[in-house]
């Protein structure tokens, strides 16, 4: 295949450029609360420093002054993924919980907070549903976090640690780079499946049997955005992953390819990290999400070792 896509492989482009940094239609809902786990907890509200009002959990666990700041994937939210019931079976039939993550660490002795990213959950929403897949405005919902853990007398003196799998990675890494002073004392971050976009949009193009035209989606991307696409990767950000670190990801999923994830893990410095493959023959990629809440155990010691 050269030279310019068709009509109608040009709409397709256009289509999954658009897919890709703007959340549009139906969220996903939210179908459990902590409360299904057994675990109490208040809902709490905060705001961007571009006045995005962002929903979220807390779950106290008594007596612990170590805090786990947790976000999600793009298409999630806090709960998860109903990916058993139409329509988000379509995308991926997997149910993902959270709510498994969340009560194991709070198990464990750690304080929660889980937040919906802007466009998700029962987050607010932004102009044309902006999203950039972490590597735009998403950061400052992290540094959101980080605002209102300080302005709280009971959470501001705690020792943090970080649940971001995914776009909800990629949005903290990136804020990493922006702002490290926010991230000068968080113990430990734990990341299920760091994305770079630029490499899962290949793939996916390929499978379409459009990889010709790799070049022209990123065209698209950046008219719509402004965002290029060969900056929506964390090898650009994991240079200024300072804290001890573990990256869990599905060996199999075809949604991307490994060397990727090893990419961003071996960019990330120093000899504090860890990273596991999920090789159990699931090519579905959400099957990596589900991973730490059906398997806590290696996520509760490395945070219990780097969280003293």
């Amino acid at each position: 295949m050269s030279g310019q896509p068709t009509e109608e492989q040009l709409a397709t482009l256009k289509a999954v450029a658009r897919g890709l940094v703007s959340i549009d239609g139906e969220r996903a809902p939210i179908l459990e609360t902590p409360k299904d786990y057994g675990l109490e907890f208040e809902d709490v509200t905060f705001h961007t420093e571009d006045s995005v009002e962002l929903a979220a959990w807390f779950i106290p666990a008594a007596g612990s002054d170590k805090l786990i700041i947790c976000n999600h994937p793009a298409t999630l939210n806090r709960y998860g993924f109903p990916g058993h019931l139409k329509p988000w079976s379509d995308f991926q039939n997997v149910e993902v919980k959270f709510g498994r993550v969340h009560k194991a660490l709070h198990d464990a002795g750690y304080n929660v907070l889980a937040y919906d990213l802007r466009n998700h959950g029962d987050s607010d929403g932004v102009a044309d549903n902006a999203w950039g897949q972490g590597f735009s405005d998403e950061y400052k919902d992290v540094l959101a976090a980080f605002d209102y853990v300080k302005s709280q007398g009971q959470l501001k003196d705690m020792k943090i640690g970080l649940f971001n799998p995914c776009a909800g990675g990629n949005a903290a890494m990136h804020a990493m780079t922006k702002n490290p002073e926010y991230f000068e004392d968080v113990k430990a971050f734990v990341c299920a499946q760091p994305a770079s976009i630029n490499v899962m949009s290949m793939v996916s193009l390929d499978a379409m049997g459009l990889g010709a035209f790799h070049d022209i989606l990123g065209e698209e991307i950046e008219k719509i955005r402004g965002v290029p696409l060969g900056k929506m990767t964390p090898h650009l950000h994991a240079k200024n992953v300072t804290m001890p670190t573990y990256i869990v990801q599905n060996k199999d999923d075809v949604w991307t390819i490994p060397e990727d994830v090893q990419t961003t893990y071996d960019l990330i410095p120093g000899e504090t990290k860890k990273l596991h493959w999920i090789e159990d023959g699931d090519t579905r990629r959400f099957n990596g999400y589900n991973f730490l809440g059906e398997h806590p155990e290696t996520m509760v010691e490395f945070f219990d070792k780097h969280m003293r």
